[in-house]
């Protein structure tokens, strides 16, 4: 097919794709979708799991065909061309290839000869790509050795070592933290910038969408709206309000009644209060509420429109049949001096800090700060080098399996079987917290109707939904009633409304007596949290409430600091002390 000259890089034109599932039903994965990627800009793709993002993007690099419609890239049909596509352009999925028993250089290396990049371009290409992520000096570290910020960096510049005229890039900052994020995207940025390059993106983080040039937000197959993100947050106007409680109830208590009214779109804690989204101009009649008007952004504007198409959600409060009896001031989790090594390497280093009985506790920091492995000890994965950890009453290093039989735990990719289906893995995990007869099916039971899973017990859990994936996994944490709940970036690649849900439900279980520690890389949902921790280096940088941790920065621009803000400050002030003194 020949190429149009004056054809923009990406030509969408009612595209639709339908996917058959192992049971045999049809999804409508993408529904009469249109859009154009103009020259040297930034396009993202919003919206919930099961959107089309992928698929968009995937028909987008000529991997799928569209059943009806057409998908001009570069001037060529993506499906007829799909090999010439595919020379040209950048596509970064989400599960990117890296080989992690190569090291940096070597996967460099591999990516330049599949591309065909000879030794002299190399000599330019290379130099330009570890100065822009910051890699050089890790060149000889294995790839499965990197932090996941360091990784999602390399992934990115093995993408871009053939110098593409489009970056197609697949929720490139799920699991990152903060400060990797804002790095991954000034790289992208500067691309665009300097390269004159296109790049079109998905993501799960609503705010990253303020700085694209253009944004599709899409739900079931279809898009919702487009525009810049000022057109999308202007549809909100006069509908944004910072709540405050005259009771003085915390934002998380706040936000969890908030968000299940009617009249409301969105509510999300933020700096210590609840903004607040209503589907209409007029203010909600909420007694001991006082309400002040902000001005919008892209994630107020994209919720409204989200809920609007969505409709009616269900109650995301949870009912235990059992509560913990616990005592207001007892202690669940008792941390000394906490050291865990890894030959040489030190991954934490002497921390300490206690966790009250039902308190929502958080494990804050960086990729690779070390929190991952404090929460594994935690839970009792795996043990400790060096000081005291008492959990539920329980010495982890001579009563493990005590300890764990009251703990339940949701990980970041839900250890859940997905060629079972929700049945078979409520009942497996049933069976394996000891759970057996008219108990065991009384729990499932329970489990189901507090998920609403029902609809979905055949169906295998791998085939579900993102969102469905969290319910099912913290529904097979809970069979057994623990007293302590550990969670694992477990909202990671969540859509904001599954995201929304899912604290409505930690809210109801730590309002029952239920003690919840979470590791996240959603600076916001810090502020469901009782107190944090961040830790950086394998040490801890700074524990208090919320409110605590907000008060060590501060805004240029005069407006409250959030705990992204904070997060930034505090880790980048330690690393900057580090570098002082060595």
């Amino acid at each position: 097919m020949p190429v149009r000259e004056k054809a923009q890089p990406v030509e969408i034109e009612r595209v639709h794709k339908t996917f058959r599932r192992e049971n045999g039903d049809t999804v409508k994965a993408l529904a009469g979708v249109s859009f154009t990627a103009q020259h040297n800009t930034l396009t993202a793709l919003v919206g919930p799991d099961g959107g089309g993002k992928t698929t968009l993007l995937r028909m987008i690099a000529g991997l799928v065909a569209a059943d009806e419609g057409s998908a001009c890239v570069l001037g060529m049909d993506a499906a007829a061309d799909a090999q010439t596509v595919q020379e040209r352009i950048g596509y970064m999925p989400q599960k990117f290839g890296l080989y992690e028993d190569l090291t940096v250089q070597q996967n460099l290396d591999l990516y330049a000869d599949l591309h065909g990049i000879g030794i002299a371009a190399r000599q330019t290409i290379y130099p330009r790509l570890m100065q822009m992520t910051a890699l050089g000096p890790f060149t000889r570290r294995l790839a499965g050795l990197l932090s996941g910020g360091m990784k999602q960096k390399l992934g990115l510049a093995c993408t871009l070592v053939s110098s593409p005229d489009l970056l197609l890039l697949d929720e490139p900052t799920v699991g990152v933290d903060p400060l990797s994020r804002r790095e991954l995207w000034e790289i992208v940025r500067r691309q665009v910038r300097e390269s004159g390059m296109t790049v079109i993106a998905s993501t799960s983080y609503l705010d990253e969408a303020e700085f694209f040039d253009h944004t599709i937000a899409l739900h079931l197959g279809k898009v919702l709206a487009e525009g810049r993100p000022q057109e999308i947050a202007a549809r909100a106007a006069g509908r944004v309000f910072m709540a405050s409680s005259a009771t003085k109830a915390t934002a998380r208590a706040l936000q969890s009644r908030l968000f299940r009214q009617p009249e409301i779109a969105d509510a999300v804690p933020e700096a210590g209060l609840v903004r607040v989204v209503t589907h209409e101009a007029e203010l909600p009649r909420n007694e001991n509420v006082i309400y002040a008007p902000v001005t919008p952004r892209f994630e107020d504007g994209f919720m409204l429109l989200f809920r609007a198409a969505v409709g009616d959600i269900q109650a995301t409060a949870i009912k235990l049949e059992h509560r913990p009896e616990n005592a207001p001031a007892e202690t669940a989790v008792e941390v000394r001096d906490l050291l865990r090594t890894f030959g040489d390497f030190v991954a934490v280093n002497h921390v300490s800090f206690d966790v009250r009985r039902g308190e929502i506790y958080g494990l804050l920091g960086p990729n690779g700060a070390g929190k991952s492995t404090t929460f594994r000890m935690l839970c009792g994965l795996i043990p400790a080098t060096g000081g005291q950890l008492r959990v539920a009453g329980a010495d982890l290093r001579t009563s493990r399996a005590e300890a764990r039989a009251k703990l339940g735990y949701v990980a970041q990719k839900f250890s859940l079987y997905g060629d079972l289906s929700v049945d078979e893995n409520l009942d497996f995990f049933a069976s394996a917290y000891g759970l057996r007869g008219d108990r065991k099916r009384t729990r499932i039971a329970w489990a189901k109707a507090q998920f609403d899973l029902g609809a979905m017990a055949t169906l295998p859990s791998g085939q579900l939904p993102g969102g469905y994936k969290q319910r099912l996994a913290m529904a097979a944490a809970l069979l057994h009633e623990p007293e302590i709940l550990f969670l694992d970036e477990a909202t990671s690649g969540a859509d904001p409304l599954a995201r929304r849900e899912f604290w409505g439900r930690i809210t109801a279980l730590a309002e029952q007596g239920v003690t919840v520690i979470v590791t996240t890389h959603f600076m916001e949902e810090a502020e469901y949290c009782d107190r944090v921790i961040i830790m950086d280096g394998g040490v801890a940088l700074a524990e208090g409430s919320p409110e605590n941790i907000r008060a060590r920065a501060k805004r240029s621009d005069g407006h409250e600091p959030t705990m992204e803000d904070a997060f930034i400050a505090i880790v980048e002030a330690s690393r900057q002390d580090l570098r002082k003194a060595a």
